[in-house]
């Protein structure tokens, strides 16, 4: 998931994104932190560099710690690394902690290894699995019915020609099963325009919406939230950085939930009771690229963070109906 820095900033194969106004946001960054999405441990080394006494690295692709073997045990025991998901985090960490980053989405690492299956650029096997098990994109295109990949692709890349595309789908496994990466990119390609100059890749979003549903990348946000809620100490820092309107609509909601915000509803209806604020918003507002960034690193044009103080109310379970979250039933199990 996060990218960045491997063996020194500038040999990094990829730079964190928004770094420089996280830390500043979550200054003064002291005593014991937890990256929840490690990756090549751009925000951990980050961290421990502006402060923090320790940092626990976690991730669920067990290859990220091989990679950072080189220059992890610089730190000694001021990093610690462990593999799992940041769902599980509260556990995995066993003490409060006084902040945690998350960084969602897939990393430029993972796209940049062919092997894994997430680029439409680059030909490999049809996987995207993060931790490496469970049922591949391979399976979920082959075997999940014609109505079930057009949601996927509607609610989790809005595409407005899922529809066609699950057709095409269907039509062309019924043929030849999906192997690789670029079968199934050239089918999608085909279901749409030709990108003009500046525009995505005509398969952008559809990789996107199973990369999603592969990794329950949603339903591992909400509970990795409700997990960081537990974990971390009153004036705790929760810092988020998402990739997409549809991961910050979830954020956003979660975090403005917890800071107190329940909404009048409808004439119809009777007025929400606000929630207990269990979070305090800072800052308010969202937080973007500035223009050095932007010029130093393209990747940070669609990245959000949003920051928020953890209170001394317990925690309590996600509102989940007010998180905008995509409904899809699986009628049967891929």
């Amino acid at each position: 998931m996060a990218a960045s820095a491997r063996v020194s900033p500038d040999q990094a194969p990829h730079i964190p994104v928004l770094l420089r106004p996280l830390l500043a946001a979550v200054a003064p960054v002291t005593g014991l932190w937890l990256d929840g999405t490690f990756g090549a441990g751009g925000y951990a080394r980050g961290l421990l560099e502006a402060g923090a006494e320790r940092v626990i690295g976690v991730d669920r692709d067990p290859t990220v710690f091989r990679m950072c073997a080189e220059w992890a045990g610089d730190y000694g025991d001021r990093l610690v690394l462990k593999e799992g998901t940041f769902s599980d985090m509260d556990t995995l960490a066993g003490v409060p902690l006084d902040g945690v980053v998350l960084d969602l989405g897939v990393s430029s690492m993972q796209l940049d290894q062919a092997e894994r299956g997430f680029s439409f650029m680059k030909d490999g096997p049809l996987d995207m699995r993060m931790s490496q098990s469970g049922p591949s994109a391979a399976d979920l295109v082959n075997y999940a019915d014609e109505a079930q990949l057009a949601d996927i692709l509607y609610h989790y890349g809005e595409e407005r020609a899922s529809r066609r595309i699950a057709r095409a789908i269907v039509r062309a496994r019924a043929e030849a099963m999906f192997e690789t990466t670029l079968e199934l990119a050239g089918v999608v390609e085909k279901c749409l325009p030709r990108a003009k100059p500046g525009q995505s890749h005509p398969a952008t979003r559809s990789f996107q919406a199973l990369r999603i549903a592969v990794n329950d990348e949603f339903g591992q946000l909400v509970k990795g939230l409700e997990a960081a809620e537990r974990a971390l100490k009153p004036g705790g820092k929760l810092a988020v950085v998402s990739f997409h309107s549809l991961e910050d609509r979830v954020v956003k909601r979660f975090l403005q939930a917890r800071a107190g915000g329940g909404g009048g509803g409808s004439r119809h209806a009777p007025e929400r009771q606000a929630e207990p604020v269990r979070f305090k918003l800072t800052p308010r507002r969202a937080i973007r690229a500035d223009k050095t960034e932007l010029a130093q690193n393209p990747r940070s044009r669609s990245a959000i963070l949003r920051v928020a103080t953890r209170t001394d109310i317990p925690a309590g379970p996600a509102p989940y109906g007010e998180l905008g979250l995509p409904q899809i039933t699986f009628k049967d199990k891929v």
